[in-house]
């Protein structure tokens, strides 16, 4: 019942490993000692990295550090969506990296993932294109490849710090509880009216012992996790041709007001002005 360890096969040649898994239709909460590139397409998605939960569009950039626990990034998406995935070797960074003066911005941008970084503008578009790139080449080339990316993340203020602490697996070993019951109970009940009572029987613990294991795992209360949520879900709706007071109804807010004062709050724009920036053609 304790998170996931993730182990990581690699080739006797690989520093680094480039793949694109697909576990959509899987919960996987879980950890590994190699630092972690990840870069999702998709129109909407869920990034949970140590207790920061946030939902993405269109595009996501994070590096994870070592240990971090951290959900699948295609968890729950319906549509169409493209990932790359780059995986350190545990011994890549101390070998080519940590030991070389030259690479000491990069040192620094190893060092901070400990917390979750996830990029975004111009930065993420450059070592998106680097990445994809980078995917197709053969040995030596990628390695070069690979290094100019982390060059361009290193040197970004593009850049937001998704946990303000070390969130590692250490800190998590004792947790019993999966989140993914939480998970599959909100997905099926958000629109609907979701009881924190019925969750905490769910998962085996009194109601006022589930809230104190959710905030320290999330830093979130229940009902902010339900409402970010409704929110997430609500994006995907105003992407396609809904009217906001359906998407308001269709996510569980029984408040039009209510729906458009949360949004704007958790998302920094109103509906409107979101629909009218991403709407697709």
């Amino acid at each position: 019942m304790k998170i996931e360890k993730e182990i990581i096969p690699f080739e006797n040649e690989e520093s680094f490993k480039i793949h694109t898994p697909c576990f959509k239709n899987y919960f996987f909460w879980h950890y590994h000692p190699e630092i972690e590139l990840v870069y999702v397409e998709a129109i909407n998605g869920i990034s949970h990295v140590g207790k920061h939960i946030s939902g993405f569009v269109e595009s996501y950039l994070v590096l994870i550090g070592p240990n971090i626990p951290h959900l699948n990034f295609d968890y729950g998406i319906e549509t169409e969506y493209r990932q790359i995935v780059v995986q350190l070797k545990e011994d890549f960074p101390k070998n080519t990296i940590l030991s070389t003066p030259e690479f000491a911005p990069v040192k620094k941008l190893l060092e901070r993932s400990c917390f979750g970084l996830s990029f975004k503008g111009e930065t993420k578009e450059k070592a998106v294109e680097k990445l994809k790139a980078v995917k197709i080449m053969k040995s030596f080339d990628a390695l070069m490849g690979l290094i100019e990316v982390l060059y361009i993340l290193a040197e970004s203020t593009e850049v937001e710090q998704l946990n303000d602490e070390d969130t590692s697996v250490k800190f998590f070993l004792n947790d019993k509880v999966r989140m993914g019951n939480v998970y599959s109970y909100i997905h099926e009940n958000y629109d609907k009216n979701p009881d924190v009572n019925t969750v905490a029987e769910m998962v085996h613990l009194s109601t006022s012992a589930f809230c104190r294991y959710f905030k320290k795992q999330t830093d979130m209360t229940f009902t902010d996790f339900v409402n970010q949520y409704r929110i997430n879900q609500a994006k995907t709706l105003l992407l396609c041709d809904v009217s906001i007071s359906e998407i308001a109804y269709h996510v569980g807010f029984e408040s039009i007001s209510y729906f458009n004062k949360l949004f704007k709050n958790l998302v920094g724009e109103t509906p409107t002005d979101f629909k009218k920036k991403n709407k697709l053609n």
